[in-house]
């Protein structure tokens, strides 16, 4: 076993081989008919919350392990599972909608969706991107007015990660009138009358159930309010950067999966009389992707110990998922080319590689946002 690097302790290092034989012997084998499918089954939130693996970082009153460093192993691992959807689809349960409800929740809350949440028995997803308002929060529309005992919602959202299949939706709404990022808060909406989902077709993730969302009157109790109103904002800020560091680790294991499948293709694969990865040509290519790979681990790991250390980790996570996202698109293209035509095939499943990896610069912060909050870490 490789020595550790921390944060990782040798206890994560086996716990990574263990999560890597259940993803590539109970995943894997079913990726390509869930592709196809375009969705997977509720039955594997319920397998992974047998093995505890919904659960890591959260606290263990609530069913969890607490320990995040564990977690941060599984998002990188489920790279295995031959789907980023799939793999996407497992991280917004766990790692975007059900934190806010751990961090800003009321004993009530937790107990009525994080507990469940973490046992598989209820799916939530994160909603706050809008049709006409995507990183610009400020701009959200959907309405919370008032109401007797609560709220009525009205308004839509779009682009949301498990929005088809979730049973409770983590809504960012406008609760003033006040302009700008004034004004915003954080409502726990339950599945039911006046809110419609349908799914969109996507380039990939197609095993993930991605969501337009409506809300049409929907009324809300005021019991269901996460965190203070008005200061959703606050919220907001605070759960980007665990989105954005597991948008890191698992370009990191998506860009390491990719590697080793095409240093393995390309000691098979012969031209010319001997192995293509003999050939200078290749040798070179596969030498830079492993600089690639080291770079954007070495990377993230050290934003994931900024994190944990309770430090600001904003410009330290910001620079991981800057560095990582395009770098994973542009290993796997590359991984891609050195399978030649067979990369081009769905057989060989580096063309799913390529089209999940897509997504890796625009999701949790487009690379244009993702500088812009750089520059002005450095005064510009």
């Amino acid at each position: 076993m490789p020595r550790p690097i921390p944060p990782f302790t040798e206890e994560h290092e086996e716990f990574r081989l263990s999560v890597r034989r259940f993803v590539q012997r109970e995943l894997y084998p079913h990726a390509s008919e869930w592709e196809e499918a375009r969705w997977f089954p509720n039955e594997v939130f319920e397998r992974l919350a047998e093995l505890g693996y919904l659960g890591l970082k959260f606290p263990p009153e609530y069913g969890g392990d607490g320990d995040v460093v564990a977690d941060a192993v599984l998002i990188e691992e489920l790279a295995w599972c031959g789907s980023g959807g799939l793999a996407a689809g497992i991280g917004a349960h766990i790692g975007i909608a059900l934190p806010p409800i751990w961090r800003f929740g009321t004993e009530e809350q937790k107990l009525r969706y994080l507990v469940p949440g973490i046992k598989g028995e209820k799916i939530a997803a994160l909603a706050i991107t809008e049709p006409d308002a995507g990183s610009d929060v400020a701009s959200i529309r959907t309405r919370a007015e008032g109401a007797e005992g609560g709220y009525v919602v009205n308004g839509s959202k779009t682009f949301i990660t498990g929005g088809v299949r979730a049973d409770a939706i983590v809504t960012a709404v406008k609760t003033s009138d006040e302009g700008g990022h004034h004004g915003l808060s954080f409502l726990i909406i339950d599945r039911g009358p006046g809110v419609e989902s349908s799914s969109l077709e996507k380039l990939g993730w197609h095993a993930s159930d991605t969501a337009h969302i409506t809300f049409d009157d929907v009324f809300v109790p005021a019991e269901n309010l996460l965190g203070q109103e008005n200061q959703g904002f606050y919220l907001i800020m605070a759960n980007f950067q665990w989105e954005r560091l597991l948008m890191a680790l698992g370009a990191v294991g998506a860009m390491k999966v990719a590697f080793e499948k095409t240093l393995k293709y390309s000691l098979e694969r012969e031209a010319f009389g001997r192995p293509i990865g003999k050939h200078q040509a290749i040798r070179h290519k596969l030498a830079e992707i492993a600089t690639t790979v080291e770079a954007g681990r070495d990377m993230t790991y050290h934003a994931l110990r900024v994190y944990l250390a309770g430090q600001d980790a904003v410009r330290d996570v910001t620079m991981a998922k800057l560095l990582t996202q395009r770098s994973a698109f542009e290993v796997i293209d590359t991984c891609l080319q050195i399978h030649g035509g067979n990369g081009y095939m769905t057989e060989y499943e580096i063309e799913r590689a390529a089209r999940d990896a897509r997504l890796g610069p625009i999701g949790g912060g487009t690379d244009e946002i993702m500088s812009e909050i750089l520059g002005r870490s450095l005064g510009l």
